[in-house]
């Protein structure tokens, strides 16, 4: 399946159905009076997250949606029948936003959470509404109200506890596959990975999701690569873990340009917590790993784990590491919701 992570999209509400006109005429019925019935409403958009789905793939085929109209009314105080909604199935972490790409409808974040899109028209009213004692044969009827049409921007972020950054070749996918079931591509060349990845990490009877996106280079932000366009798939996660490649001919450099493409995203990835690896160590002899740990920490690079992602040495120490950032960021969040503010007069 294809990973599609934004689609345009164009929907329109069901209009609502026309009211009646129409009179009781029956047999030995001396004064029969209006009886027409109102019309149907229309039917509604909404947008619902559901388990199952981690790509947009389906709104790459079918862009245009359009509910049902509400039936017109009819004699006898007959009222129309109302149209049928539409449903759009997304995946749990979708934002709904406006045709500018940037006003924010509505962000799906839990399973079976809703938002209406788009609301029907209501149907007209009959002229048995407008009878009185003054108009007891009204020969009026109200339409019903018109659709609502609109385009949105459907945009996917990911929902992950923790997320990988780094190079091309910086052994994230090796180290995802390490340490979760997820079987990411892996092969020794740069931008391996084109489309991110979840795994789900298990560790001291406890689980977590973390999040693999394409490897970042310098000038991402400015579309270079890949791009900083997967960044948004980590905007939630809790941690970061940056990964760095111990057998770069220039370690340090390649950890400052992935914390200035950070910087330069926004959206708070710059201020999210780090926690630093230097990876591949299996591939240093000795203690020059070690070593070089040491010389980026004296070059205010916070290193705190020398691991190896293809020999899984050093990775359950990363795990847990990353476990308490997870459980200490999602603790805050939750005492800032249930905070109940003191009130005073």
């Amino acid at each position: 399946m294809k990973f599609l992570d934004q689609a345009k999209v164009y929907i329109r509400s069901g209009s609502g159905g026309p009211g009646c006109i129409s009179f009781r005429r029956e047999k030995y019925i001396e004064y029969g009076g209006p009886d027409g019935g109102d019309g149907g409403k229309g039917g509604d958009i909404w947008a619902e997250a559901v388990p199952g789905l981690n790509t947009l793939i389906d709104y790459r085929y079918q862009q245009h949606f359009k509910a049902q109209n509400g039936e017109h009314g009819m004699g006898r105080q007959r009222t129309g029948k109302n149209g049928r909604d539409v449903i759009l199935r997304v995946p749990v972490g979708t934002q709904i936003l406006d045709e500018d790409n940037e006003t924010l409808i509505a962000d799906l974040t839990e399973e079976g959470q809703r938002a209406l899109l788009a609301q029907g028209g209501n149907g007209g009213w009959g002229n048995l509404h407008f009878k009185s004692s003054t108009n007891q044969a009204p020969r009026r009827a109200n339409p019903g109200q018109t659709a609502v049409e609109r385009t949105i921007w459907l945009r996917l972020k990911l929902i992950a506890d923790a997320g990988l950054v780094g190079l091309p070749n910086a052994g994230k996918s090796t180290f995802l596959a390490a340490c979760s079931n997820a079987r990411p591509k892996i092969a020794d060349y740069p931008f391996t990975t084109l489309h991110p990845n979840l795994g789900v990490i298990w560790i001291d009877e406890t689980e977590f999701v973390m999040a693999d996106i394409p490897g970042l280079i310098e000038g991402a932000h400015e579309g270079r690569g890949v791009g900083d366009r997967f960044l948004a798939h980590i905007e939630r996660c809790a941690v970061l873990l940056h990964l760095i490649d111990a057998t770069s001919d220039d370690v340090l450099g390649d950890y400052r340009v992935v914390e200035r493409e950070l910087a330069a995203y926004g959206h708070g990835l710059d201020e999210k917590p780090r926690i630093v690896a230097l990876n591949k160590a299996d591939a240093l002899a000795g203690t020059e790993a070690d070593d070089l740990a040491s010389l980026l920490r004296d070059e205010g690079v916070p290193v705190t784990h020398v691991i190896s992602g293809a020999t899984g040495a050093g990775v359950k120490a990363v795990l847990r590491a990353l476990r308490a950032e997870i459980d200490e960021a999602r603790a805050a969040e939750n005492a800032a919701l249930t905070k109940v503010e003191t009130w005073t007069p």
